[in-house]
């Protein structure tokens, strides 16, 4: 209520006040005429309240609490809720996006990372293969043989990073078969100069164990006939894996990879059927390698096989020998 409407208020109180206090004939002449209150009673008693009523000064406004802005963390708050409903305040800002650079891993994330997702890069290998072997699969150890560290390096990387049960197929054959190749040819730089791998061990150092791969340790006729064969039962792997020998299917001079395995499996298998020096046939003989007679088991119909792969078609009444083995070394 403002002011002036107080003191008007007040003044009409008092002089309702002196009314009362008037004489009996007063009273009656005011019934019937009511009259207003003598002018200096009006004086007076303004001067009465102004001397005892002191000015009313406007009230003044309540200043509101400034708004609190909330400082938002990187980390984005855990929802609350009051008496089951959802509180009413804005949500939090976002963080603001990267524009340039992977996002940084938080230190859980890497310290939890499973060891199989660590997994051997190929590349070394594929490296010396193209440096020290021709491509018709012709090994030059002699040069080899002085360059040895970055294969050493190599097969530390293997032996340390031996397959996991999460790993796809095709990168389990392939590091088998690269390890396979990579310890034969780190045998024979070994033992360089010699004619013959079987030169070696008594003539078998396929039977001797030597290979340390995660917390066992192997021989080549392990990794060969109690892992890749039984495993993957793919007789195409026997043209992949190289035994150092003159008759061996020919080293390939590329490392194998999760993502070339197939292609390449299936390449050399018709490279190796249709090579002259491996196998001979024609329409009235076939003289095919001494491989497809010391593991028929994995070829099955041998006739059926061969014609998959063959450009030349083996007649159902076309014989089929098998060659000579040659065990010199394959330089």
């Amino acid at each position: 209520m403002s002011p002036p409407s107080i003191v008007l208020r007040f003044l009409v109180l008092l002089g309702l006040l002196v009314s009362c206090q008037a004489s009996p004939a007063d009273t009656q002449q005011s019934d019937a005429h009511p009259k207003p209150p003598a002018a200096d009673t009006v004086t007076k008693l303004t001067e009465k309240t102004t001397q005892h009523t002191a000015p009313l000064e406007p009230p003044v406004p309540v200043e509101k609490p400034a708004l609190r802005t909330a400082t938002v963390s990187s980390k984005a708050a855990t929802p609350s809720t009051t008496s089951g409903a959802k509180s009413a305040a804005t949500p939090p800002a976002k963080p603001a996006m990267r524009t340039s650079g992977p996002a940084p891993l938080r230190p859980e994330v890497a310290s939890t990372e499973p060891a199989s997702v660590v997994r051997p890069n190929h590349q070394s290998w594929d490296a010396l293969l193209r440096t020290y072997v021709s491509s018709s699969g012709r090994v030059d150890y002699r040069r080899w043989q002085a360059d040895m560290d970055q294969l050493d390096t190599y097969l530390e990387t293997l032996s340390q990073q031996a397959p996991q049960k999460d790993w796809p197929a095709a990168e389990v054959k392939a590091y088998w078969i690269n390890a396979y190749n990579a310890f034969t040819v780190k045998l024979v730089l070994e033992n360089y100069p010699l004619q013959s791998i079987r030169d070696l061990d008594g003539g078998n150092p396929w039977d001797r164990k030597w290979i340390e791969i995660g917390d066992n340790t192997y021989s080549l006729n392990q990794i060969e006939h109690q892992i890749l064969r039984p495993r993957f039962r793919d007789a195409r792997i026997h043209f992949a894996i190289n035994c150092a020998a003159a008759s061996c299917p020919p080293l390939f001079n590329r490392a194998f990879t999760a993502s070339n395995t197939e292609r390449l499996l299936t390449q050399l298998t018709e490279a190796f059927i249709n090579n002259p020096v491996y196998n001979t046939i024609t329409e009235e003989q076939a003289e095919v390698s001494k491989i497809f007679e010391w593991y028929a088991e994995d070829f099955g119909d041998l006739r059926s096989y061969l014609n998959q792969y063959s450009r030349t078609n083996i007649g159902p009444d076309t014989p089929i020998t098998f060659k000579a083995y040659d065990w010199a070394l394959n330089a």
